[in-house]
């Protein structure tokens, strides 16, 4: 039985995550300054609008260089870059004088997202051993979940400590009174300065090291990670086999050869029908849904409240047992339970008042899918990803299956209220229903359990075409 040094695995895991903390972060604290640049900057709703999701457009720019970025100078030195990114979006957004130069700051940090999101779980699935990549690679989950956690608290606290009635004067008035989402937005500083301090204490990834030709440095790395001196030579034989002596990392073309093809397809494809099964739809509309319903807006934002709470400890749970039921079976059970939640939710829409259905009855079933869904296609989809994929084409092809995610993020994202209004809510979620058919179909023919493997092992399995 092979030994580990399992406390280094997880300080590079926690290291690497902090990029989804920052991530969650910076997603999430928009929602606390929106009331108020828009009264300071006196924005009308398309520039409300523009405020709000400009930070996108950076996202799918950073996306899009992130896979040739990291196959080229390296995992390591494009976390390096994307901190650098977190932080000077940070400062920025804290010191702004208009309304541009907010939008401008906001951009960068969605680059920085953008990087991240492809980066930092591709990083920890080539560092992970196979026993433990999938929750390894489910720290990052977590972290994007604690990030929109800290971003609610922090907004909640910076906006309590403007209404004290404290006296300040200069830029700390500015950060913490008088334009108080300047602190919100500000604070993001401190993580990403932190992240960006201890990624130079952490090693390449040494699979990466290996495709370079660097063999010295990558068998340092293994030799921290793998306790015996034969588990080093053999990890570092497999990984020498798989890339075939050459460095070809970066070269589109293989993503066309027929295995490697393969793959990338599926993979696009079970990110953006991940999106299209409602998550996001409930994320980011749940208070308007619930208040649609006949809740009062207290209500809806406590119910809001508790759906993320949920999201989180399932977070949680899901880490805990990725590796020990499987990526297949977590997919199976839980999308078969969003199904159920989804028809009982719309079944609430349309009759509810005829049965005299209690608010508690939609709560229940909404808690129901976040439960499902966290443990589930949230937990794994970036595991999936960053492992399902060749190591020569590994950053390039996270970069498209990434690109579709985040595309099905927008549409979901502009569609809902379309699709609220013009399919009602129970059309709606009965929509998100069906589109779990598919998504489950795809994960029960077209992809292999990779629970237990190693990354040369499931590259292997695509390569041969089977």
């Amino acid at each position: 039985m092979k030994q580990y040094n399992f406390a280094y695995l997880i300080f590079l895991s926690v290291v690497a995550a902090i990029g989804g903390f920052l991530f969650g972060y910076d997603t999430a604290v928009i929602s606390g300054t929106i009331k108020m640049v828009s009264t300071q900057f006196s924005l009308d709703t398309i520039a409300e609008g523009w405020y709000v999701g400009c930070a996108l457009i950076g996202s799918i720019a950073g996306v899009l260089v992130a896979g040739y970025m990291g196959d080229t100078i390296g995992r390591k030195r494009s976390m390096i870059i994307a901190a650098l990114l977190f932080t000077v979006s940070a400062a920025g957004c804290a010191l702004s004088g208009s309304l541009n130069e907010l939008v401008v700051y906001r951009i960068i940090g969605g680059v920085g997202i953008g990087i991240a999101s492809i980066i930092c779980p591709l990083y920890i699935s080539e560092l992970a051993v196979a026993e433990y990549r999938g929750r390894l690679v489910s720290c990052y989950q977590l972290a994007i979940t604690v990030g929109f956690l800290g971003a609610y608290l922090v907004n909640f606290a910076l906006l309590n400590y403007s209404q004290s009635g404290a006296e300040l004067s200069g830029w700390a008035d500015k950060l913490l009174v008088s334009e108080v989402w300047r602190g919100m937005l500000g604070m993001e500083t401190l993580p990403a300065l932190l992240f960006f301090a201890v990624i130079f204490v952490i090693p390449e990834s040494p699979r990466w090291q290996i495709l370079k030709g660097d063999l010295d440095h990558a068998r340092n790395t293994i030799k921290r990670v793998y306790l015996v001196p034969a588990d080093v030579e053999e990890q570092v034989e497999a990984s020498k086999k798989v890339s075939g002596g050459s460095d070809d990392s970066g070269n589109w073309r293989l993503l066309f050869t027929p295995g490697i093809f393969k793959a990338l397809i599926i993979g696009v494809a079970i990110a953006i029908l991940g999106q299209f099964m409602g998550v996001n739809a409930v994320l980011y509309y749940g208070p308007k849904i619930f208040e649609d319903s006949g809740l009062s807006g207290g209500d809806s934002l406590f119910y809001q409240v508790m759906i993320g709470l949920v999201n989180t400890v399932t977070t949680v749970i899901a880490l805990l047992i990725i590796d020990k039921v499987g990526r297949k079976q977590l997919i199976y059970w839980g999308v078969s339970g969003m199904i159920v939640s989804l028809l009982l939710i719309a079944f609430y829409f349309t009759f509810g008042a005829e049965f005299g259905l209690p608010s508690l009855f939609l709560l229940t079933f909404f808690l129901a899918y976040i439960f499902c869904c966290a443990l589930s296609i949230c937990a794994v989809v970036w595991v999936i990803l960053s492992e399902m994929y060749p190591v020569k084409v590994r950053g390039i092809a996270m970069s498209i299956a990434g690109l579709s995610l985040w595309i099905g993020t927008y549409l979901i994202g502009q569609l809902t209220p379309w699709l609220l209004e013009n399919l009602t809510p129970a059309g709606t979620f009965l929509l998100f229903a069906v589109m779990c058919v598919p998504y489950m179909l795809i994960m029960w023919r077209l992809v292999p359990e990779t629970t237990g493997k190693s990354l040369e092992e499931i590259e292997q399995y695509w390569t041969k075409n089977k």
